[in-house]
């Protein structure tokens, strides 16, 4: 009789024991969301990427191209309301057809502008804008700080 043989502990019942409410936080489905987030992040991130334009030298090999003139032009617009392109007086009336006159023939059109800290903003932008209708490209400010961080205090030519 061999099936009447028990082990030991065999004879007891084991129950199930009906499930209860866990308060335990389940952090799997999170941890999924949280990898997919990376994983859309390292793929958008090569699209986000963007370069600075730059305005690079046209390459010259011609050995007759006339010397560029390499003057800057300063525009020095006083707090007595007098302009002076640089260290020549004007009028502001002739401003745009003076400006134009100088900026006709050359290649770099960039002025730069040293105002008078107690000048009003709608004055500075009418010389703005009386030297963009003359061609200027480009205006540089000039400010009292940057003056006297190159030796030049304001007022002095």
């Amino acid at each position: 009789m061999a099936h009447a043989h028990h082990h030991l502990g065999a004879d007891k019942v084991v129950k199930g024991e009906v499930p209860h409410a866990s308060s335990d936080m389940n952090i799997t489905p999170l941890i999924d969301v949280l990898l997919v987030l990376i994983v859309i992040f390292m793929a958008a991130l090569p699209l986000t990427q963007k370069g600075l334009d730059i305005n690079l030298p046209a390459e010259s090999k011609s050995k007759n191209d006339v010397t560029p003139d390499v003057s800057q032009i300063v525009l020095d617009f006083s707090a007595d309301k007098r302009i002076s392109v640089n260290h020549e007086e004007i009028k502001i009336n002739d401003l745009e057809q003076r400006l134009r006159n100088i900026y006709d023939q050359r290649k770099d059109k960039t002025m730069f502008l040293m105002g008078a800290g107690t000048l009003h903003y709608k004055e500075i932008v009418d010389v703005i804008d009386a030297a963009k209708g003359a061609g200027v490209e480009k205006v540089g400010i000039v400010t009292e700080g940057m003056r006297k961080a190159g030796g030049a205090g304001p007022g002095s030519n």
